[in-house]
């Protein structure tokens, strides 16, 4: 009745959870991160694990699954984005994940497109391509044979993982509901700063900030457990990262800005943009000590979506209460505009915006600011 293992129901339980936790690494490591991404070089004895436990236990194939999270990725939370929250509603996305993504999935225009360089060797063509759901039959025996009747249950569950937690979850609450480090152009959103149960998918606006990145986690108190996993690989010697979040360097003493300063600006803008969030922050809590009844309360996620300036009405109308009781918040707020359009000027020569940095480093300073001191020496220090 219990199968080959004989386990206690307790251990059903953490073996089931083990066996589903490979799955997920599979995914994020082998389909998403090196696969999708390209962020790293996985070797063949890893790759063809992957392939072969993802063969088994979820009966997706490389290239569909590669192809439709590139369209997610080119068309992020537009009526094309095959599985958006924003366009579909999020109690489709976490319900029919599984069926958006398979309906996806058979556009032969979406596999010429966005399925390109995803393996096509034999065992590809005729065995994980030709029969995917040979694999998850052959899961349901093995099953039956380690754990007996209940390898049924742990069967059902090996199935429901990855359409609850990556179908559903991450492609719906990850553009739905969080937090977000970054003013990415879309509505993803970190669901948690530790990324554990999914891989690290769980940092998903960083994710979509730095999607070439090998390394989901940025800030300090962020946990992938995908990225500890990709060490302990690249230790051994069985996968080459290739990229991880760039982080801006600093120079000991100030540098002339110069074009290259520019670049330098451009490419870590959310970064930037977050650590001006954050400068914000600091500044109206200082304010609020100064005049406590002149300034209304703000929550902490208000000053979260000053990384995205887009409010609701309320916040709006509470944001100009605070521009109207506190110069230097208002000034603070305009000089965040202005930097947003070093980057974001339509039609501005690579020397209109490095002027305009420049004349935005000198306003900031003029403005006396303390919070916002360390964002420009940061520039003015930039490598």
């Amino acid at each position: 009745m219990y199968g080959l293992l004989n386990l206690p129901w307790w251990g059903v339980v953490l073996t089931t959870l083990g066996l589903t936790h490979v799955t997920i690494v599979g995914v994020t490591l082998f389909l998403h991160r090196c696969q999708a991404h390209r962020a790293l070089d996985m070797g063949k004895g890893l790759s063809h694990f992957f392939r072969f436990w993802l063969w088994m236990t979820t009966g997706m194939v490389t290239k569909e699954w590669v192809a439709v999270h590139r369209k997610h990725h080119a068309r992020c939370d537009t009526a094309e984005d095959p599985h958006s929250p924003q366009t579909r509603g999020i109690a489709t996305v976490m319900t029919q994940g599984a069926l958006l993504y398979t309906r996806e999935a058979a556009s032969a225009q979406t596999l010429e497109r966005f399925g390109k360089g995803t393996p096509d060797d034999w065992m590809e063509r005729k065995v994980y391509t030709a029969h995917s759901r040979a694999g998850i039959a052959a899961m349901l025996l093995i099953d039956l044979l380690l754990f007996g009747v209940p390898g049924i249950a742990v069967w059902i569950t090996q199935m429901l993982w990855i359409p609850f937690w990556a179908a559903g979850v991450v492609n719906g609450v990850g553009h739905w509901w969080g937090s977000r480090n970054f003013d990415t152009e879309d509505a993803s959103r970190n669901i948690s700063p530790w990324g554990i149960i999914i891989g690290g998918e769980e940092l998903h606006n960083n994710h979509h900030c730095y999607p070439s990145s090998a390394k989901l986690s940025v800030r300090k108190h962020e946990f992938d457990i995908g990225w500890m996993y990709l060490s302990v690989f690249a230790r051994l010697g069985w996968v080459h990262i290739k990229k991880v979040p760039p982080r801006m360097r600093e120079r000991t003493q100030p540098a002339e800005t110069t074009l290259e300063t520019l670049d330098t600006v451009v490419a870590h803008r959310f970064e930037l943009m977050a650590t001006y969030a954050t400068a914000l922050r600091k500044l109206y809590r200082r304010e609020k000590r100064a005049q406590p009844e002149g300034l209304p309360v703000v929550r902490r996620s208000v000053w979260k979506r000053l990384e995205v300036l887009k409010f609701h009405p309320k916040e709006e109308s509470r944001l100009a209460e605070i521009r109207a009781k506190s110069t230097r918040l208002a000034r603070a707020l305009e000089l965040r505009a202005e930097l947003a359009k070093v980057w974001t000027a339509e039609k501005a020569t690579r020397e209109e915006s490095l002027q305009r940095l420049r004349t935005w480093l000198h306003e900031v300073e003029k403005s006396g600011i303390a919070e916002l001191a360390a964002l420009t020496r940061r520039v003015r220090h930039t490598a």
